[in-house]
């Protein structure tokens, strides 16, 4: 079952409380003065799970690292600004976590922000691989298919590549499969439908013949909310008419990560979240699906189960768009400098 926050994280986000043997972990936000990595931070420093937050972006960082630090939590917030003060911010990280970048506006898909994004991202990647060359990266930074390429052709460059310890962020195709089911069958805190396959359009894959609890809709209504997860980035965006994408509800999906990978590092087991990683589970070199989390990160890939002929075809539906998107983002890696 995946953990949703597992029963322990949940609270933690409702309440700023949370049980878990890992509670000094020191964790970077790279991208904080954003949209994004406002709300992330404000999560982070509210739960007893993170002892030192370090706050990176080329802007405002000392504001907003002022602003949090008079919350009345234990961690402390130091806040980086600027490319001189990357290494000082990511020494001695456990997680770090990369929201960084522009935000889609209307008619953009995620593969529009590549040309500025795979920059940003390979640019505070190396610096991830060169001063915290152990930690856990978290990607959150669209095209998520072709940034966890380029991240991993970065670690690989630099001669530290653990495909264990990087991760692309697919937890709020989760979060967002979860709401939308239950807003149609049940209470949201009981519903946990797996996502697999990749982060953008017809590669976001929802499992609803996993969902537990056990639920079953008409083909017609199946196909309907498929769509709605599966394009539910968009509909945000026309939301904000030009204001910006989703921050607060991917805020609220970062932090349930982190705080899910934090626990499994301080020892709690059956920590289960799904992200786009380094896989061998399908054709494609890439692919989200359910992982055990541990200690040193990936513990086990749980794999696709046991998909419904509609799940099925979805799935090679995808496959040509994700290997386009991963050889994006691994060519670009390549030619960086």
């Amino acid at each position: 079952m995946l953990s949703r926050l597992s029963t322990a994280t949940s609270a933690a986000l409702r309440r700023g409380i949370a049980t878990s043997a890992q509670n000094n972990a020191k964790v970077a936000v790279l991208g904080a003065s954003g949209g994004i990595g406002q709300p992330l931070s404000l999560l982070l420093k509210n739960s007893p799970l993170v002892s030192k937050l370090s706050l990176y972006d080329i802007a405002h960082t000392p504001g907003v690292a002022a602003d949090l630090s008079h919350i009345e939590t234990k961690a402390k917030v130091k806040g980086f600004m600027g490319p001189e003060q990357l290494p000082e911010c990511l020494k001695g990280c456990d997680i770090v976590v990369i929201p960084a970048g522009v935000p889609r506006k209307p008619g953009m898909t995620r593969d529009d922000l590549f040309n500025t994004n795979a920059s940003i991202v390979a640019s505070l990647t190396t610096g991830c691989a060169k001063h915290c060359p152990e930690a856990m990266i978290c990607i959150i930074s669209n095209p998520v298919n072709s940034t966890i390429p380029i991240t991993s052709e970065v670690f690989k460059k630099h001669g530290v590549y653990n495909p264990n310890k990087i991760f692309g962020v697919t937890t709020l195709d989760i979060v967002r499969a979860n709401t939308f089911v239950a807003e149609l069958k049940a209470d949201p805190a009981r519903v946990t439908v797996p996502v697999i396959g990749g982060h953008a359009g017809k590669t976001i894959i929802p499992l609803i013949s996993q969902c537990t609890p056990k639920v079953e809709f008409p083909q017609d209504q199946l196909e309907k909310l498929t769509a709605r997860i599966q394009e539910a980035g968009t509909e945000v965006v026309q939301a904000k008419a030009g204001a910006g994408s989703a921050t607060l509800s991917m805020a609220y999906a970062g932090a349930r990560f982190v705080f899910s990978l934090l626990e499994a590092m301080g020892g709690k087991q059956g920590v289960v979240e799904c992200a786009f990683v380094k896989s061998d589970v399908t054709e494609s070199p890439y692919f989200s699906t359910p992982l055990q989390l541990g200690k040193k990160g990936i513990e086990k890939n749980l794999g696709l189960g046991k998909l419904s002929p509609f799940e099925e075809k979805m799935v090679a539906a995808a496959m040509s768009e994700l290997k386009a998107s991963i050889k994006k983002g691994e060519e670009f890696a390549k030619n960086f400098k």
